[in-house]
């Protein structure tokens, strides 16, 4: 019985020893994807709460790392993968995720530190690299412990004397727990733009968690005329502490004239009567384009009630084709889909954005089942926004503004 006993030991020794020697390592296997898609937020004064840039700061949270990775809740994307191809897809392949489980259920080894890769390098406190301009948003702004904020608005003059062509920009809260969201408009003159948002043409940039910057292609750059403000639209929310805030945005300028100007666009609902305890509330809204267009990306925007988000776009021949899908939004992550292969959009095509809502207390997210919602500011009430972003030849005129629709329900 005795040595019955020990080779049973023996054996359950030898085929644990046996699986951490098949295990891959962090320094071969690991580090490289996280290097790929994890470490733009991973690392000091990023989004992410923890680094990820060495095998002593990853090795506490291996077990947390096999669990979102294999729901895939991180890294975070939203696209269906039979929908469309976009450049900026950070999701883990089936290989990646495979690799992280059995390095953990390996019992997470470093592996020899020979195999380390280079680090990638960073600005530090820039995802765009050192801009070549910054500006804030002129004060500080106290944000108070409790209760509801409306949107502080701050206007900032570049001291631009000519034609400005920004190649990159991003935008960074100093307090990123208690800022919801932050636009740059750039206004010309006299123009306005109003709470509700129903012009969204000249805007620079959206910042929400997960959308922090953005960067054009080599041909294409975002056009801020001589004379022309930036207009900062910030949105606070109390989390129990006091704290001071003054955003900043970063540019990065083009020294010539690009081919392609940049635009950006939406197709928006402000028509919204989410009934309560509604499970799958559906809205509708669309977008015309009067002139030939090169479509980007798409950014669906919602609050805490967003559920689903579909683009489709209906060509001038009748053709469509479903642009992307998002089956389960998540408001924490809103992030912008830019896609692997531009769309050329012939004038006259409408793009068409579909947004769902759960308002039932299936939503653990949900501030109040019992309650109607209807458009506001506030994250209690929602939203629906079909945010993109397109390019035109540079010399062509300002394209006029496109007719927004809000089809029926």
């Amino acid at each position: 019985m005795k040595s019955t006993l020990w080779t049973s030991v023996f054996a359950l020794a030898a085929a644990g020893s046996a699986i951490a020697a098949d295990a891959p390592s962090f320094t071969k296997d690991v580090a490289p994807i996280l290097y790929e898609r994890c470490l733009e937020c991973h690392r000091p004064g990023e989004a992410a709460p923890m680094s990820f840039r060495t095998y002593q700061e990853v090795r506490p949270w291996a077990k947390a790392i096999k669990a979102q990775v294999a729901t895939h809740a991180m890294p975070p994307w939203d696209a269906d993968p039979k929908v469309n191809k976009f450049s900026n897809d950070r999701s883990l392949t089936d290989a990646q995720v495979a690799t992280i489980t059995k390095w953990v259920d390996g019992g997470a080894p470093e592996g020899n530190k020979a195999d380390m890769p280079k680090l990638p390098t960073f600005t530090e406190g820039w995802v765009i690299g050192k801009p070549d301009m910054t500006f804030d948003t002129g004060r500080d702004f106290k944000i108070q412990a409790e209760g509801v904020m409306p949107y502080q608005y701050f206007k900032v003059d570049p001291g631009f004397k000519e034609d400005t062509w920004v190649q990159a920009v991003e935008v960074r809260p100093q307090q990123r727990s208690q800022v919801h969201h932050i636009l740059v408009f750039v206004q010309q003159g006299n123009q306005r733009v109003t709470r509700a948002g129903e012009q969204f043409s000249d805007m620079m940039i959206g910042y929400a968690p997960g959308v922090p910057t953005i960067t054009w292609d080599p041909d294409t750059a975002f056009l801020v005329k001589a004379g022309s403000t930036f207009l900062f639209q910030v949105h606070y929310t109390a989390n129990g502490k006091e704290a001071m805030d003054r955003s900043v945005l970063g540019i990065k300028i083009r020294k010539d004239k690009p081919k392609y100007r940049a635009f950006s666009g939406s197709a928006t609902q402000f028509r919204l009567d989410i009934p309560p305890n509604d499970p799958s509330y559906m809205t509708k809204a669309a977008y015309t384009f009067k002139e030939d267009v090169t479509l980007v990306d798409m950014t669906p925007h919602m609050h805490l009630r967003g559920k689903a988000f579909k683009y489709v776009i209906t060509y001038p021949d009748g053709k469509t084709e479903e642009l992307l899908n998002v089956p389960h939004y998540d408001f924490n992550w809103q992030l912008s889909y830019i896609l692997a292969e531009p769309r050329h959009v012939p004038a006259g095509s409408t793009i068409e954005a579909t947004a769902w809502y759960d308002n039932s207390a299936n939503n653990k997210f949900n501030p109040d089942p019992s309650q109607t919602v209807h458009w506001g500011d506030q994250t209690f009430q929602e939203m629906m926004i079909g945010f993109f972003n397109y390019k035109v030849p540079v010399d062509r005129p300002d394209p006029a503004p496109s007719p927004r629709t809000t089809p029926a329900r």
